[in-house]
């Protein structure tokens, strides 16, 4: 297990080294994932198409599947890394303990995870990757955590990004806060750029019934775009039933995801957001509802060093 503590000053420099990094979804590898679900319309997952099935469209262009992997495949070579975003700061206090209760109970309801990073945050963010081996300590970790403090959300999110960039596998971000930012260097939008360069599938657990009336809708809109950019959803439960229902939704959705992959006919490595659209091609698939992720950076070639004249040296 690795663990460390960063205050905010040091999140926002490593945050802002990953703005940087505009590039593919595999660091190593020119291969662009795209994460996809199929429903029905009474919204039930579809998990049993095949490659066939598929049309897959860079900036309106056809792209050739190359890769193909379902929810459903053996865990190794799923290769799931699940990441909770845990918040602790002092306006969590009144929804704290439902936060720790559905924390723990998604961890228990997706065993087959390669590993779990915790992020719990207030004004400082802490970060810890476990093994399936540390499962209890992590456990007893969520079950001890004060609220105190301010908010660092996006702070919180851009390490969590940094950590988990250049990682290999599936990877699940789920979010426990009441949407809220107080202290972060970095942005909502810097958030946004970082989520678009990333492969992370984000779900949001909003807590927002104790929040004041003023800000509740603007925090539930943020909340709602972080996940909606990723191709993932956000969900606002108030009671412990509700949490089951919505873990049950969520791992439905892991298990029924598609990851589609294909190398771009664009080879221009020009930096730029390139729109990804996913089709059904069957005719009776089409009455099916796809969601996935909205596009990714194109690889951004490095420039050489420029070379400065040197001065002759004086006589």
């Amino acid at each position: 297990m690795r663990s460390v503590i960063l205050g905010t000053a040091i999140v926002a420099a490593a945050a802002t080294g990953v703005l940087g990094q505009q590039g593919r979804f595999r660091a190593e590898v020119d291969l662009v994932n795209v994460a996809v679900m199929v429903m029905d319309k009474q919204g039930n997952f579809i998990s049993d198409l095949q490659p066939d099935d598929f049309a897959l469209f860079e900036d309106g262009a056809p792209q050739q599947v190359t890769h193909f992997l379902r929810g459903d495949t053996d865990a190794d070579a799923l290769n799931l890394r699940l990441g909770l975003l845990l918040d602790t700061s002092g306006s969590m206090q009144e929804d704290i303990g439902l936060a720790r209760t559905a924390a723990i109970r998604f961890l228990k309801a997706l065993p087959e995870a390669h590993d779990v990073t915790l992020v719990d945050f207030d004004t400082e963010v802490r970060v810890a990757r476990y093994g399936l081996a540390d499962l209890p300590r992590l456990i007893e970790r969520i079950r001890t955590r004060k609220t105190d403090g301010w908010t660092a959300l996006y702070d919180a999110m851009g390490i969590y990004l940094d950590g988990i960039h250049g990682l290999d596998g599936r990877k699940i971000l789920v979010v426990y806060t009441d949407g809220g930012d107080t202290r972060s260097a970095q942005t909502f939008t810097d958030i946004l750029d970082m989520l678009k360069a990333s492969d992370v599938i984000v779900y949001g657990i909003g807590f927002l019934q104790h929040q004041p009336t003023s800000v509740r809708s603007e925090q539930k809109l943020r909340l709602q775009q972080l996940a909606d950019v990723t191709g993932g959803q956000t969900f606002f439960p108030t009671s412990s039933k509700a949490l089951v229902q919505v873990f049950d939704q969520i791992v439905a959705q892991v298990r029924a995801q598609y990851s589609l992959g294909f190398v771009s006919s664009n080879i221009t490595p020009d930096g730029t957001w390139r729109r990804v659209e996913v089709k059904l091609t069957p005719t009776h698939l089409l009455a099916l509802r796809v969601r996935s992720r909205k596009g990714y950076y194109a690889p951004l070639k490095e420039l050489p060093p420029t070379a400065f004249p040197t001065r002759p040296r004086s006589q």
